[in-house]
């Protein structure tokens, strides 16, 4: 099967760069997508901070975080198509721009509600920027090697800034108050609107369609009502009422989205792609890896925090083996996969993490963190990794260049429904276990040592360890406090084990899923048309 270059983008991006161009380009985009990726995690250790100022409880410290996550989820697949219409740079700008306008609102929040909606809003303009990033990415590096090279840098900085947000976070938190998580956007987002306009080239679908409106919005109704039941599900009872009800709307809207997507002229998402395994798969294998990822973070959260007392910046500090393991490890398995094959690299890293969640499990309160807690986190990153860039590089290079904005926001949504799965998921059964071992302690607990609202907190979170350790007590009862506070860490431990086991289940059954249906034969010169390849014969070969 031959490919008319007709059929390609057009344009600067696609007519080529210098090399040098193309260099300075992929880093300001990983510069906007490191901002992105930040404002998804920085926020996380100022809160203990903002619930104080704020007067918050732990529902509204909750949609502090979830309304980024669930407008930015939400938009994903929308925007990416939007960008491929009307040009990808010109909304990587937008999105910035209107990034750090929302982040000097929320800096300037004197209010709960400001502060959800000003976060709501940066997911919103977090959701034109991303897809933005990884299409401008493979339409500027069109050959096979140094595309590779370039996701694998993209995947590298994405996973570095999931681990450092803690570390960032704490330091600033060191200095100056929590309103310094949301100023810190403004200048990088400055600075990355003028590396944008200065080195990186337009480009859009070299043929315009008439919009496909209704698969927009089926698509932000269907993505936003199945983020919306999971993040709600841990609050409700994952069977409650509410929780059902939520879970078959999305299934509703979703089915309706895909039937109007297979009967529509011009979709907004191709659902034909899915046929192609080389698409299919590394999109389950990133959603699964996401899921033990995230899954991972809040549990290793509340062990640092819970468990070992540290403050935020000992915290981001001691999280960062993850993130020079991911640093380390994306480009090397993105150009190991080129000669070992997509299917090797995602199946060992799937393993690998499979590997490092059962490690995890197997912690414990007296375990210290020069031995297994280190070496969990460095496997975590690493089979993170091995996963992330040759699964991404897989789905990219099964696209048509004319739709890697689509291609590129479905890549994103899967990773946004895999993390907020695994945070739901994992939490949820870490909490669970936790509960049901601590919480009949705590409601005997004598008043003298808790109180009402301290006991309340104690049972529904281990982090709660740290106010209950600054709480004054009549040193009659500091042993009986002190025996509660160990009893407490162990419970937390049997929950992060139990949760854990379930993540080795599921990256484990996902690895012999990949092993078994997608091919093992490393791509070479592989057309961007569904799935088809030249062979070096010249005769297509498919891979459906």
């Amino acid at each position: 099967m031959t490919v008319s270059t007709a059929s390609l983008e057009s344009g600067p991006a696609a007519a080529g760069l210098p090399q040098r161009a193309k260099w300075a380009a992929l880093i300001a985009i990983c510069l906007a997508e490191l901002l992105v990726v930040l404002d998804n995690t920085l926020v996380n250790v100022a809160l203990p901070s903002m619930a104080v100022q704020l007067r918050a409880d732990m529902s509204g410290l909750q949609w502090i975080v979830d309304a980024f996550t669930l407008a930015f989820s939400g938009l994903l697949l929308a925007m990416g198509h939007l960008g491929d219409r009307y040009g990808r740079r010109l909304f990587m700008i937008i999105g910035l721009s209107g990034v750090a306008v929302m982040s000097a609102a929320g800096a300037l929040s004197s209010g709960l509600g400001q502060v959800i909606a000003a976060r709501a809003g940066m997911g919103v303009f977090a959701a034109v920027v991303f897809p933005a990033t990884l299409a401008l990415l493979t339409n500027i590096f069109t050959g096979a090697r140094e595309r590779a090279a370039a996701i694998a840098l993209w995947t590298a900085m994405a996973g570095i800034a999931i681990a450092i947000g803690p570390t960032v976070g704490g330091w600033l938190l060191e200095y100056y108050s929590w309103h310094s998580v949301f100023w810190i956007n403004v200048p990088v987002a400055l600075v990355a609107i003028i590396a944008v306009l200065v080195t990186v080239p337009e480009s859009r679908a070299p043929h315009v369609d008439r919009l496909d409106r209704i698969g927009i919005l089926l698509s932000l109704a269907g993505v936003t009502a199945l983020v919306w039941s999971i993040i709600e599900a841990p609050k409700h009872g994952w069977l409650a009422t509410e929780s059902l009800a939520g879970y078959l709307l999305s299934a509703a809207l979703l089915a309706a989205f895909v039937a109007w997507e297979l009967r529509v002229p011009a979709p907004v998402l191709n659902m034909r792609l899915f046929r192609n395994r080389r698409f299919a798969l590394p999109s389950l294998a990133i959603t699964v890896s996401y899921f033990a990822a995230f899954g991972f973070l809040f549990l290793i959260t509340q062990y640092f925090q819970g468990v070992k007392e540290l403050s935020p910046l000992e915290f981001g500090i001691h999280s960062l083996p993850f993130a020079v393991a991911v640093g380390f490890g994306a480009p090397i398995a993105t150009l190991l996969a080129q000669r070992l094959g997509t299917t090797a690299m995602v199946v060992s890293g799937l393993l690998t993490l499979a590997v490092a969640m059962y490690i995890a499990g197997r912690t414990t309160v007296e375990t210290p963190y020069l031995g297994p807690v280190v070496v969990s986190m460095i496997l975590m990153g690493l089979g993170f990794a091995i996963v992330q860039g040759p699964a991404t590089e897989s789905i990219m290079g099964a696209v048509p260049l004319a739709e890697a904005g689509a291609g590129s926001a479905v890549n994103d949504t899967t990773r946004e429904v895999g993390g907020a799965l695994g945070v739901a998921v994992l939490g949820s059964v870490m909490t669970s276990v936790y509960a049901n071992h601590i919480g009949n302690r705590i409601a005997g607990i004598p008043g003298q040592i808790m109180n009402s609202q301290q006991k309340e907190l104690a049972s529904n979170t281990p982090i709660s360890v740290l106010e209950i350790v600054k709480a004054p007590v009549n040193p009659m009862f500091a042993p009986a406090k002190a025996d509660l506070i160990h009893a407490m860490k162990v419970a937390a431990m049997q929950g992060s084990e139990t949760a854990s086991y379930i993540a080795v289940g599921t990256l484990v059954g996902c690895a012999i899923i990949v092993a078994l249906a997608l091919p093992w034969r490393p791509e070479r010169g592989r057309s961007v048309l569904l799935g088809w390849r030249e062979s070096d014969s010249g005769t297509a070969e498919s891979d459906h």
